[in-house]
């Protein structure tokens, strides 16, 4: 009888250790025995651990809930503050051991694995895309200033967060949180 393969469990232990204990910190034996699996079984699914940190940043795009930018039913702005509040939430709830994927790995390792480097560039890309996307939309029902160059605004706030992911789990405390909410959706897009 063949043995099950262990692949799931591997990748989602690996999101979870790059996730609370950064890339370089987390060696391959730790995701292995994170996941209940033998050393070797990690070798069978992944050439390498840059290889199983790009599958962690797919599995980490999903968790990010990109569906709650487009629900029809509520006001632009509204739905924009809903998917920020719901990555707040996470972060509190995770006593501010968690930080964005993205985040961690575009300031750990970028700067040493390209290929590491192109995908959160191209996941934040399409982050500040559908933030953009918002905030359009929010113009065109009048709830935002149209002058307000929505490009440069979608960038802005999505540098503000991952700024403010890195505060809050500095201090441990959620009052960087609370200053986000307050400037970008109080001053900035008032």
């Amino acid at each position: 009888m063949a043995r099950a393969s262990k692949r799931e469990e591997i990748a989602q232990a690996a999101l979870e250790q790059f996730r609370t204990r950064g890339f370089n910190a987390t060696g391959i034996s730790d995701i292995t025995s994170a996941a209940g699996a033998p050393k070797g079984s990690f070798y069978n699914h992944f050439a390498s651990k840059e290889a199983i940190a790009l599958e962690a940043l797919n599995r980490y795009a999903t968790e990010l809930r990109f569906d709650m930018l487009d629900t029809p039913d509520r006001p632009a702005l509204e739905r924009l503050r809903a998917h920020f509040e719901f990555l707040g939430e996470d972060t509190v709830d995770n006593g501010f051991a968690r930080g964005c994927l993205a985040g961690n790995l575009g300031a750990e390792v970028a700067d040493h694995s390209e290929e590491i480097r192109s995908a959160v560039q191209g996941g934040f890309r399409r982050w500040a895309s559908r933030i953009q996307q918002v905030l359009t939309e929010a113009q065109k029902a009048g709830e935002l200033d149209a002058t307000l160059d929505v490009e440069a605004a979608a960038l802005f706030i999505l540098s503000a967060w991952e700024g403010t992911l890195i505060a809050a789990r500095a201090d441990k405390s959620s009052a960087p949180l609370d200053a986000f909410f307050r400037m970008v959706f109080d001053v900035l897009l008032r």
